[in-house]
């Protein structure tokens, strides 16, 4: 069977993000490195949001929240490894760790809880309405992180040292973006995988149309609620690799500012297709390294280039160089 033209091009995509380090590493570019890791960190943030807003039409401006969780997951637990003291005593103790698929467990189940939390009042309401409330409580967890004193407040809180997976240096920047990168084509093939399943299929036909779902004996509720917290864990999987990528997490992770970067991610790159958030952000990133060193107010060129594309190519960059319309 032939491959369509967006599947070429996802195949190109993952080609050139691969290639891209690798030349750097040849040349001795780390920076350029650190670079396609952002991208890969952020697109892999992207992918979970996609999941909720391309798949499930769910527009949530509240992601950030999760991305954060994931962050300060990493932070906390190597803070305390680092200094030697339990994050806990009683009534059992529990220490930190600088382990990273430890982290990445923890920040994949603190992520979901929240997340079944948010969901479950959040999801009871549509349109504008469900918006502003998952906005209202990543602000509360934003303005929480902001006034715990115990892991930096405002300042932050640095990990010294980036935490460790079993068998790779990973304060060696192509070997850490290996790592990310495996985790964003995981992501990226639970992603595809998902959507092609029954599951995906009810999620599916919980956006087009609820009521027909309700009629089958499907609850479009619990469909949506699912889907929203593997979104979020995927954010937050993707979180916790960004604070090791920084080796420094704060509240800015967890900020409005955050959860639009997410989404402006989904929507350059195409919302509802698979490479799309990995478009976005490395579109993203390219445009922040060359126009942010040529004047301050950056942002305006790609606030542009955003409006041209919701008015005139809906499909994102994806859709727009493949050609093709996303079927609904």
């Amino acid at each position: 069977m032939s491959m369509n033209r967006e599947t070429i091009l996802n195949i190109v995509l993952a080609a050139l993000l691969i290639a891209v380090p690798v030349i750097a590493q040849i040349m001795g570019e780390p920076f350029i490195i650190t670079l396609a890791t952002k991208v890969a960190i952020l697109g892999m943030a992207g992918v979970g949001l996609n999941i909720a807003l391309g798949f499930g039409g769910l527009v949530s401006f509240g992601h950030a929240a999760f991305f954060g969780i994931g962050g300060y997951a990493a932070g906390i637990l190597a803070s305390h490894a680092l200094n030697y003291e339990p994050i806990m005593t009683a009534p059992f103790e529990i220490n930190g760790s600088t382990q990273m698929i430890v982290i990445w467990i923890v920040a994949l189940i603190a992520s979901a809880l929240v997340a079944l939390l948010i969901g479950a009042i959040t999801l009871r309401t549509s349109g504008v309405y469900f918006i502003m409330i998952t906005l209202a409580f990543a602000q509360m967890i934003y303005y929480f992180a902001i006034s715990w004193p115990a892991y930096g407040g405002e300042d932050g809180l640095s990990i010294y040292v980036r935490n460790s997976f079993p068998g790779l240096n990973t304060l060696d920047p192509i070997s850490f973006f290996a790592l990310c990168a495996a985790m964003l084509g995981v992501a990226i093939a639970f992603s595809a995988v998902l959507i092609r399943s029954r599951f995906g299929l009810a999620l599916h036909g919980a956006r087009q149309n609820s009521q027909r779902m309700m009629a089958i004996g499907i609850a479009p509720f619990r469909v949506r609620l699912v889907a929203f917290v593997i979104s979020a864990m995927i954010t937050a999987w993707a979180g916790a690799l960004y604070a090791d990528l920084n080796r420094f997490v704060s509240p800015s992770m967890l900020s409005w500012h955050m959860s639009g970067e997410i989404m402006v991610f989904v929507i350059l790159g195409g919302v509802g297709r698979l490479f799309g958030p990995v478009a976005g952000a490395a579109l993203y990133i390219i445009l922040e390294h060359l126009l942010g060193g040529m004047f301050e107010y950056w942002q305006l060129p790609l606030g542009i280039l955003l409006l041209v594309v919701v008015l005139f190519a809906r499909g994102g960059l994806i859709g727009l160089l493949a050609g093709e319309r996303k079927h609904a």
